[in-house]
């Protein structure tokens, strides 16, 4: 079992000379660092939004790599080894990382449509990134470049992943909603139920499932975290493409209760 949090992205990165290598290069550019600054100024400053920056995108990144692990483990094919596109479950590790990071950045635009406003954005800087880190033809780096930008674009609410990295990701991003994501807004001010009911949730945690490979269980204080998880994590699993894959389990003051599938 692993708790949802910073810590997470370190221990996946750790035995991985390749992803180690992407992961500071991303964390070490200045127009990634400053995409995602500018992120947060449109999302928590000026719309008291949970926090979309670099934290965030840390903690996904950790999230998604959890959860490939625990899928493949169990069997579950990457599409883009699939599809040939990647040739070794590092470079589909690759795709889910990169996107994993890089998926809020469209917002240092707009809130509005931002999921492919960073697809877009992200173009250039995974083009340049994928270059500097492996070694392989060009029409390999374009491939991979294509498959991170789909991941990214899909973790729109109303756009089905094409791919399990994609559907990987969506899921990722809807983990990241424990108490310390909503504090700076509430403390800005935000008293809505979204506000209320991310720091009603204590943690998140990523485990393999009882009766489906992959298992989420969402520590609460109250029931108002429940808002939460139907607001933000349901939508994404729907729309992953592996919500088959799926189990979702709820804690409430040391009570368990199934939540999905029913």
């Amino acid at each position: 079992m692993s708790i949802v949090s910073v810590e997470l992205i370190e221990k996946h990165i750790s035995n991985s000379p390749i992803l180690e290598k992407i992961y500071r290069l991303l964390e070490e550019d200045i127009e990634v660092q400053e995409l995602l600054r500018m992120s947060n100024v449109m999302t928590v400053t000026r719309l008291k939004y949970n926090d979309h920056g670099v934290v965030h995108s840390r903690i996904v990144s950790g999230a998604a790599l959890e959860i490939f692990d625990i899928l493949t483990g169990k069997g579950i094919v990457p599409s883009s080894i699939r599809d040939k596109i990647s040739s070794s479950m590092e470079e589909a590790k690759i795709i889910v990382l990169m996107a994993a990071y890089l998926h809020d950045i469209g917002n240092s635009i707009h809130r509005t449509n931002h999921e492919m406003l960073g697809a877009l954005l992200a173009k250039d800087i995974i083009h340049r990134i994928l270059k500097e880190a492996i070694r392989g033809p060009l029409k390999k780096i374009i491939a991979l470049r294509q498959e991170i930008m789909q991941a990214i674009y899909a973790t729109e609410y109303n756009v089905k992943s094409l791919t399990v990295e994609g559907g990987i990701v969506k899921i990722a991003d809807g983990t990241d909603m424990s108490m310390g994501r909503a504090r700076v807004p509430y403390k800005l001010g935000k008293l809505d139920m979204h506000a209320m009911s991310a720091l009603s949730i204590k943690s998140v945690e990523i485990d393999s499932g009882e009766t489906r490979p992959l298992k989420i269980t969402i520590n609460m204080e109250n029931m108002a975290g429940l808002f939460q998880v139907e607001e933000v994590l349901m939508p994404k699993i729907y729309t992953s493409s592996i919500e088959n894959h799926v189990e979702i389990w709820l804690r409430v003051n040391d009570r368990y209760y199934r939540y999905y599938p029913i």
